[in-house]
This record gives C-alpha cells, sequence and structure tokens, in this order.
C-alpha cells in the first residue's frame, strides 16, 4: 500500500511505532473513522504523538478567547506562509465542519479585517521573527473596531506559530496528502479525556519554483559527476553507482515534493498571501546594517 511518507517506508511506521502506536492510532480510528498522515508518521515516536495529540485537543477544542472556526483560519494562514498544501486542506475542511463561513476561503480578501490584521505578525514570525517589535503588538491591541484582546492575540500566536512549526516536520518527513483528501474530509484525534486515547523561504515559492529545480538539476549533475569520480578510484561498477544515484536523487531534501510546486495547489494557498514575496532573509548578512534583534543571555 501507499505510504503516508515519501522517506519513510510504510513497513517501517507500521513496525517501528511498537505497540503503544498502535494502540493511539486504533483509538485515532475508532474514534474519527480515519488517521491522518501526521499521526501515522509520528506514530514511530508514541510518547511525543502523545504530547501531540494533547497539544493540538487543547489549542483547537478546549475553551478559548477565539472561536473554534477562527482558530482554524489562523491556522490556515499559518500554513499558507509556507505553502504547505497538506495543512491547508486539512483546515479548511476543519474551518467548515466546525461552521465558518465558505465565502473566507475564497482568500484573505474576504476574511474580516481583524483576521486580515494578523498578516503582518504572520509573515514575520515565518520568516524573520528576529524584526518583530512591541509596535506591531500594541497595533494589534489598539482600541478599535477591529482590535485583539491580549487574551485572543496570545492564542492567535500561539496557533500560528505552532502551524509555522508543524508545516516544517510535514516537510521534513515528506508526509504526502490523502487520496482522498479533500475539503470538509479529515480526521481529528480522539479527546485526550477518553479511554481509548492517550491524554526561509522555507519552501519553493511561485515565482521562484521553476529556478529552484534548474538550481536542483544542477546540483544533482554535479554530484553525478563526483560519484563518478569515487567510482573510478573505488572500483564501483557503473550498475551500482547507477543505483546509489537514483536512490540519493529519490531521498534528497533538496528535490521538492510535487505539491509544493503544483501550479493548481500554489493557486489555492496563494489566495490566503499577502506580499507572498516576502521570504528569509539572513539578518547576519555581511556589509549591511543588522536589524535589531531580540537577545536572551
Amino acid at each position: 500500500a501507499e505510504g503516508p511518507s515519501t522517506f519513510i517506508p510504510l513497513g517501517e511506521i507500521l513496525q517501528e511505532g511498537g505497540e503503544s502506536s498502535l494502540h493511539q492510532l486504533l483509538g485515532a480510528f475508532v474514534s474519527a473513522g480515519r488517521v491522518d498522515h501526521v499521526a501515522m508518521v509520528m506514530g514511530l515516536h508514541p510518547q511525543y504523538l502523545s504530547s501531540f495529540w494533547k497539544t493540538q485537543y487543547l489549542l483547537l477544542r478546549m475553551d478559548g478567547p477565539l472561536p473554534y472556526h477562527k482558530r482554524h483560519y489562523i491556522a490556515i494562514m499559518a500554513a499558507a506562509r509556507h505553502r504547505c498544501s497538506y495543512l491547508v486542506r486539512l483546515h479548511m475542511g476543519e474551518f467548515l465542519q466546525v461552521g465558518g463561513n465558505p465565502a473566507w476561503l475564497q482568500g484573505l480578501h474576504c476574511a474580516p479585517q481583524k483576521l486580515r490584521n494578523l498578516n503582518e505578525i504572520n509573515k514575520l514570525l515565518a520568516h524573520r521573527p528576529w524584526l518583530i517589535t512591541k509596535e506591531h503588538i500594541e497595533a494589534l491591541l489598539k482600541p478599535g473596531e477591529d482590535s485583539w484582546s491580549l487574551a485572543e492575540l496570545v492564542q492567535a500566536l500561539v496557533l500560528l506559530t505552532h502551524y509555522h512549526s508543524l508545516a516544517s516536520f510535514v516537510f521534513g518527513c515528506g508526509i504526502k496528502p490523502k487520496e482522498d483528501q479533500d475539503v470538509g474530509n479529515s480526521c481529528w484525534p480522539p479527546s485526550p479525556h477518553s479511554d481509548s486515547s492517550p491524554a526561509s523561504d522555507d519552501s519553493v515559492g511561485d515565482s521562484g519554483g521553476t529556478d529552484a529545480m534548474q538550481e536542483v538539476e544542477m546540483l544533482m549533475e554535479r554530484m553525478k559527476l563526483l560519484q563518478e569520480n569515487q567510482r573510478e578510484e573505488e572500483g564501483v561498477t557503473q550498475e551500482e553507482m547507477a543505483t546509489r544515484f537514483e536512490l540519493e536523487k529519490t531521498e534528497s531534501l533538496l528535490v521538492p515534493s510535487s505539491d509544493v510546486l503544483d501550479p493548481s495547489l500554489q493557486s489555492n494557498i496563494r489566495c490566503f498571501l499577502e506580499d507572498p514575496e516576502f521570504g528569509y532573509k539572513d539578518f547576519t548578512r555581511r556589509g549591511e546594517q543588522a536589524p535589531p534583534t531580540f537577545r536572551a543571555q
């Protein structure tokens, strides 16, 4: 069967997690009727999966200042900054299931101004968090029709950073979308209180996709030449080197997954982005005045 990860064989996922992992995943399946690919891969580390599910449940399902549909919309905004189509699709479905307005899913421009005001701090947290100042917080808390309360803003910032990190996990583990994953069709883990369960740009953007692929191809060609030279020195056969090279090419993290570069998926993500060209920029560039940064001893 097709596995949930590009990098980890399905057999390894099913075997290495152990009895504890299988028990957790079975509980999720009984509760929700399905298990998402993130949970399957994370099941390799059962204790971490348990903590992750508790965190997800607290952030998205428990009492808090933000209504449920806004929590999922903030998750969409965060995942879209890293062009993570897996999480964007997942939370579009959850957004609708908890009663969110379908019109908001047409793009960020259709969302209330209060949510749109998060765009600036969302992009900074995603790509250049050292640029955040107290003025960004003050602007969101400033009294007015679209102002945030302190409690709301704290929860929103935790959601943003949580999903920025989770997008990295999805890309790093090569998480693949389910064939039947669509808006309105997703999975919830069981409640942590139930008996059946435990209590840069960092991606390839629209304009840079072609250049990135060309750069990857050049790097792969250089790798091939180096390996051929090594083969000549070590006496390795041509067939062995071809096999090694294809394996390296398949497993290389330099090669973006197909969903990152798929224009149709990118168009679904682009509508949730304002200033999509904004991305990571090294704050220690030589010859330039260093921007202000938070410093902690």
